[in-house]
Protein backbone atom coordinates (compact mmCIF):
# COMPACT_ATOMS: atom_id res chain seq x y z
CA UNK A 1 0.00 0.00 0.00
CA UNK A 2 1.28 2.95 -0.73
CA UNK A 3 1.21 5.72 1.92
CA UNK A 4 0.52 9.25 0.99
CA UNK A 5 1.66 12.41 3.07
CA UNK A 6 -0.04 14.66 4.60
CA UNK A 7 0.91 17.15 2.10
CA UNK A 8 -1.13 15.38 -0.28
CA UNK A 9 -4.14 15.94 1.43
CA UNK A 10 -3.35 19.83 2.20
CA UNK A 11 -3.21 19.88 -1.40
CA UNK A 12 -6.78 18.31 -1.96
CA UNK A 13 -8.07 20.22 0.75
CA UNK A 14 -7.66 23.64 -0.96
CA UNK A 15 -8.50 22.40 -4.18
CA UNK A 16 -11.67 21.70 -2.75
CA UNK A 17 -12.34 25.03 -0.91
CA UNK A 18 -11.62 26.79 -3.69
CA UNK A 19 -14.14 25.29 -5.35
CA UNK A 20 -16.71 25.70 -3.12
CA UNK A 21 -15.52 29.35 -3.49
CA UNK A 22 -14.02 29.91 -0.22
CA UNK A 23 -10.96 32.00 -0.37
CA UNK A 24 -7.88 32.16 2.25
CA UNK A 25 -7.70 35.14 4.84
CA UNK A 26 -4.76 35.72 7.62
CA UNK A 27 -6.06 36.53 10.45
CA UNK A 28 -3.67 38.01 14.08
CA UNK A 29 -5.34 36.61 17.17
CA UNK A 30 -4.04 36.27 20.74
CA UNK A 31 -3.20 32.53 21.49
CA UNK A 32 -5.42 31.87 24.01
CA UNK A 33 -8.55 32.78 21.04
CA UNK A 34 -7.19 29.80 18.42
CA UNK A 35 -9.91 27.26 19.63
CA UNK A 36 -12.91 30.63 19.16
CA UNK A 37 -10.79 30.88 15.45
CA UNK A 38 -11.26 27.70 14.13
CA UNK A 39 -14.63 27.41 15.35
CA UNK A 40 -15.73 30.85 13.80
CA UNK A 41 -14.12 29.93 10.55
CA UNK A 42 -16.29 26.33 10.32
CA UNK A 43 -19.48 29.01 10.71
CA UNK A 44 -18.66 31.00 8.47
CA UNK A 45 -17.59 28.16 5.90
CA UNK A 46 -21.22 26.43 6.23
CA UNK A 47 -23.32 28.94 7.99
CA UNK A 48 -24.07 26.28 10.44
CA UNK A 49 -23.58 25.93 13.87
CA UNK A 50 -23.54 23.26 16.40
CA UNK A 51 -24.20 23.82 19.60
CA UNK A 52 -23.93 20.38 20.52
CA UNK A 53 -20.29 20.08 19.68
CA UNK A 54 -19.32 20.80 23.47
CA UNK A 55 -21.45 18.80 25.00
CA UNK A 56 -20.40 16.38 28.02
CA UNK A 57 -22.28 13.09 28.76
CA UNK A 58 -21.66 12.19 32.45
CA UNK A 59 -20.93 8.69 33.54
CA UNK A 60 -21.56 7.18 30.45
CA UNK A 61 -20.31 3.90 30.06
CA UNK A 62 -16.92 3.35 28.37
CA UNK A 63 -16.84 2.78 24.35
CA UNK A 64 -15.64 -0.10 22.18
CA UNK A 65 -14.38 0.17 18.75
CA UNK A 66 -17.54 -1.23 16.98
CA UNK A 67 -20.06 0.44 19.40
CA UNK A 68 -18.35 3.36 17.98
CA UNK A 69 -18.03 2.76 14.85
CA UNK A 70 -21.95 2.12 15.25
CA UNK A 71 -22.78 5.87 16.21
CA UNK A 72 -20.32 7.55 14.16
CA UNK A 73 -22.38 6.12 10.94
CA UNK A 74 -25.24 8.16 12.63
CA UNK A 75 -23.31 11.46 13.20
CA UNK A 76 -23.96 14.73 11.17
CA UNK A 77 -20.23 14.41 10.26
CA UNK A 78 -21.04 11.07 8.48
CA UNK A 79 -24.58 11.85 7.65
CA UNK A 80 -24.08 14.68 5.80
CA UNK A 81 -21.23 13.32 3.88
CA UNK A 82 -18.34 15.50 4.67
CA UNK A 83 -16.51 12.16 6.44
CA UNK A 84 -17.31 8.28 5.68
CA UNK A 85 -16.32 5.81 8.27
CA UNK A 86 -15.00 1.47 7.96
CA UNK A 87 -14.09 -0.55 10.34
CA UNK A 88 -11.39 -2.10 9.90
CA UNK A 89 -11.70 -5.70 11.67
CA UNK A 90 -9.16 -7.81 14.02
CA UNK A 91 -7.57 -8.26 17.23
CA UNK A 92 -7.96 -4.27 17.94
CA UNK A 93 -10.47 -3.15 15.64
CA UNK A 94 -9.50 0.74 13.94
CA UNK A 95 -12.31 2.81 12.00
CA UNK A 96 -11.16 4.22 9.34
CA UNK A 97 -12.36 7.45 8.89
CA UNK A 98 -12.18 9.52 5.46
CA UNK A 99 -12.43 13.75 5.45
CA UNK A 100 -13.96 14.52 2.70
CA UNK A 101 -13.84 18.59 3.47
CA UNK A 102 -9.83 17.80 4.09
CA UNK A 103 -8.72 16.34 0.94
CA UNK A 104 -9.96 12.78 1.68
CA UNK A 105 -7.61 12.92 4.52
CA UNK A 106 -8.09 9.54 5.93
CA UNK A 107 -8.17 9.29 10.00
CA UNK A 108 -7.76 6.32 12.61
CA UNK A 109 -9.57 5.86 15.36
CA UNK A 110 -9.58 3.28 18.21
CA UNK A 111 -10.60 2.51 21.73
CA UNK A 112 -7.14 1.51 23.71
CA UNK A 113 -8.45 0.98 27.61
CA UNK A 114 -9.37 4.37 28.79
CA UNK A 115 -8.80 6.25 25.55
CA UNK A 116 -10.20 7.12 22.66
CA UNK A 117 -7.28 7.85 20.22
CA UNK A 118 -7.30 9.83 17.09
CA UNK A 119 -4.42 9.53 14.61
CA UNK A 120 -3.33 10.92 11.60
CA UNK A 121 0.04 10.03 9.10
CA UNK A 122 1.83 12.89 8.68
CA UNK A 123 5.02 12.32 6.60
CA UNK A 124 7.80 9.47 6.69
CA UNK A 125 11.17 10.66 8.61
CA UNK A 126 12.54 10.31 4.85
CA UNK A 127 11.19 13.81 3.96
CA UNK A 128 12.64 15.60 6.81
CA UNK A 129 15.71 18.11 5.62
CA UNK A 130 17.59 18.34 9.00
CA UNK A 131 16.22 15.61 11.17
CA UNK A 132 17.48 17.12 14.46
CA UNK A 133 16.34 20.34 13.91
CA UNK A 134 12.86 19.69 12.74
CA UNK A 135 12.51 16.99 15.73
CA UNK A 136 13.39 20.39 17.88
CA UNK A 137 10.71 22.37 16.05
CA UNK A 138 8.16 20.31 16.89
CA UNK A 139 8.85 20.27 20.29
CA UNK A 140 8.89 23.78 20.42
CA UNK A 141 6.00 24.82 18.78
CA UNK A 142 3.70 21.41 18.87
CA UNK A 143 1.37 23.37 21.81
CA UNK A 144 0.44 25.39 18.91
CA UNK A 145 -1.87 22.94 17.59
CA UNK A 146 -4.64 22.02 20.51
CA UNK A 147 -5.92 18.66 21.34
CA UNK A 148 -2.73 17.00 18.77
CA UNK A 149 0.58 15.71 19.40
CA UNK A 150 2.92 14.75 17.06
CA UNK A 151 5.05 11.42 17.36
CA UNK A 152 7.10 8.82 15.67
CA UNK A 153 6.28 5.57 14.86
CA UNK A 154 6.64 2.85 12.43
CA UNK A 155 4.42 2.43 9.63
CA UNK A 156 4.70 0.47 6.44
CA UNK A 157 8.43 -0.78 7.58
CA UNK A 158 9.41 3.03 7.53
CA UNK A 159 9.53 5.76 10.49
CA UNK A 160 6.47 8.29 9.76
CA UNK A 161 5.56 11.32 11.70
CA UNK A 162 1.74 10.83 13.17
CA UNK A 163 -0.03 13.61 14.85
CA UNK A 164 -2.84 11.87 17.33
CA UNK A 165 -5.07 13.41 19.91
CA UNK A 166 -7.05 11.36 22.53
CA UNK A 167 -9.95 11.75 24.90
CA UNK A 168 -11.78 9.64 27.63
CA UNK A 169 -13.10 6.26 26.41
CA UNK A 170 -16.46 7.53 28.34
CA UNK A 171 -16.66 10.97 26.21
CA UNK A 172 -19.82 11.82 24.82
CA UNK A 173 -19.84 11.24 20.77
CA UNK A 174 -20.05 14.92 20.03
CA UNK A 175 -16.77 15.28 21.72
CA UNK A 176 -14.91 12.23 20.02
CA UNK A 177 -16.75 13.84 16.61
CA UNK A 178 -15.29 17.00 17.53
CA UNK A 179 -11.32 15.22 18.70
CA UNK A 180 -12.05 14.12 15.01
CA UNK A 181 -12.43 17.11 13.37
CA UNK A 182 -9.70 19.16 15.25
CA UNK A 183 -7.16 16.45 14.19
CA UNK A 184 -7.81 17.31 10.61
CA UNK A 185 -7.72 20.69 10.37
CA UNK A 186 -4.49 20.34 12.81
CA UNK A 187 -2.95 18.34 10.30
CA UNK A 188 -3.47 20.80 7.67
CA UNK A 189 -1.53 23.53 9.71
CA UNK A 190 1.27 21.63 10.92
CA UNK A 191 1.62 20.50 7.36
CA UNK A 192 1.79 24.00 6.69
CA UNK A 193 3.70 25.31 9.17
CA UNK A 194 6.30 23.08 8.73
CA UNK A 195 6.21 22.48 4.71
CA UNK A 196 9.87 24.70 4.26
CA UNK A 197 11.64 21.75 6.76
CA UNK A 198 10.61 18.93 4.23
CA UNK A 199 11.82 17.48 0.97
CA UNK A 200 9.37 18.85 -1.99
CA UNK A 201 7.16 16.10 -3.05
CA UNK A 202 8.52 14.79 -6.73
CA UNK A 203 5.96 16.67 -8.94
CA UNK A 204 6.98 19.68 -6.82
CA UNK A 205 10.71 19.02 -7.99
CA UNK A 206 9.54 18.92 -11.75
CA UNK A 207 10.41 14.88 -11.30
CA UNK A 208 7.84 12.18 -13.01
CA UNK A 209 5.78 10.88 -10.92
Amino acid sequence: MVVKTSAHYQREYRRRLREKGLIKKEIWIRPENSDKARELEKELRSGEHDASVHSVTMNRPKWLTPMLFVDLCKAPLVKSSRASVELIEGVDPTIHVVMHEYGDLPLFVTVAGDQVIVEAVLWPTSDVRDFAAFNETVLRTHKLFPLSTISLAQRANDDYYLMFGSLSASSSLSDIVHEIEVLASNVIHATEAYADMLYPAPFERGEAL
